[in-house]
């Protein structure tokens, strides 16, 4: 019996497009202002950013974008399980974080809450549900999010099916077939927006496949950017396309949202990332968007626990707008800290540790 070794050069990191890297740290913190506000005005009107849910969609397209960069001419050579465990070591050990502190915030939040209600051992399998990311809609209080105790992660759970469906079968087909698969994956996507009235969805049990929709077309869009080389040469810099990624997040809310959503994420969003790597990157920004990108993952996976409490402080506590105000201000900022050490302490020493562990196996 012989053992495939694989040669370190296929698990070393390609170089990455710092400017798209700045953007997902500019979609994060468009998602923590918008779970904030989300909380402290049920009425989206009121929500300067109520838009914000979109950047998830902006992540699957940059998602695809990158796998693809990153795996279409080596994933053959290194086979599909070394792929798995590079995404694992990648995405999971952010992912078991999450549960944790999202366990914590749901057994002692000082604002509210009744775990008492779920007993031990459904508390227990809430927990480990969310740790292997099944889906485990059971906390009413929470709208029956597939991921009570995590909510981000629900995002995660259609991220590793796309990687599942790309390992398996999307790595080898050419673009004439991506082609049609994105354009079917499009008109999906109308149809949910129509249906549903707005493309928010994904992240509860009742509309668990409008998620599937979501990460279907833009994944195959960011993969077929990449294998269209469809990336446009420009000087927008990462400040100017930062200032469009953000416009889009602060779009009103109306009753036409089921049409200008699909706008933004059929089109709008493919040419942000065809442009963001092919923009120039001046030297005074480039720690910024490599600081920005670092931060991103951490942030994502760890402000939910936060925004939880936060939803019961305004539940029980009624404050005013001013108050609103100062505690998202310095919620966001405490949340970037912590976000940072979080990946100083935790994630990149994990990461590095079981990357060493596998090369050793």
């Amino acid at each position: 019996m012989t053992v495939k070794t694989i040669s370190p050069d296929l698990l070393k990191t390609k170089k990455h497009f710092e400017i798209l890297d700045g953007l997902r740290g500019v979609a994060a913190l468009a998602i923590v202002l918008f779970h904030f506000m989300e909380m402290a005005y049920s009425d989206y009107t009121k929500n300067f950013i109520a838009h914000g849910f979109l950047a998830v969609d902006f992540f699957f397209c940059l998602s695809g974008f990158v796998i693809g960069y990153a795996y279409d001419d080596r994933i053959g050579k290194m086979g599909i399980m070394a792929f798995f465990k590079s995404r694992l070591i990648r995405l999971h050990p952010l992912v078991i974080l999450g549960s944790i502190l999202g366990l914590l915030a749901f057994l002692y939040d000082p604002f509210g809450g009744h775990p008492e209600l779920y007993g031990t051992g459904k508390t227990i399998l809430i927990f480990l549900t969310s740790i292997f990311l099944i889906p485990f809609p059971v906390i009413t209080e929470r709208s029956f999010n597939l991921f009570g105790i995590s909510a981000p992660s629900w995002s995660l759970f259609w991220e590793y099916i796309a990687n599942i469906v790309y390992a398996t079968a999307l790595y080898r087909i050419g673009r004439n077939y991506l082609l049609p698969l994105t354009v079917i994956a499009a008109i999906v996507l109308c149809f949910v927006s129509y249906h549903a009235g707005a493309l928010m969805g994904g992240w509860a049990g009742a509309n668990f496949w409008e998620g599937c929709a979501r990460i279907s077309y833009s994944f195959l869009a960011g993969l077929l950017i990449y294998r269209s080389n469809w990336i446009i040469k420009n000087n927008i810099g990462f400040m100017g396309l930062s200032v469009l990624l953000i416009l889009s997040f602060l779009m009103p809310f109306t009753k036409w949202n089921w049409v200008t959503e699909p706008i933004v994420v059929l089109f709008y969003f493919p040419l942000l990332i065809a442009l963001g790597a092919g923009a120039t990157l001046t030297q005074g920004f480039k720690k910024l968007c490599v600081f920005s990108g670092k931060i991103s993952y951490p942030l994502y996976m760890t402000h939910y626990t936060v925004i939880w409490m936060f939803l019961n402080y305004c539940t029980t506590h009624k404050p005013g707008n001013a108050q609103i105000a100062l505690i998202i201000i310095t919620g966001t900022i405490l949340l970037v800290g912590f976000a940072y050490l979080v990946m100083v302490i935790y994630d990149i020493p994990v990461r590095k540790y079981l990357t060493e562990r596998r090369k050793q196996d």
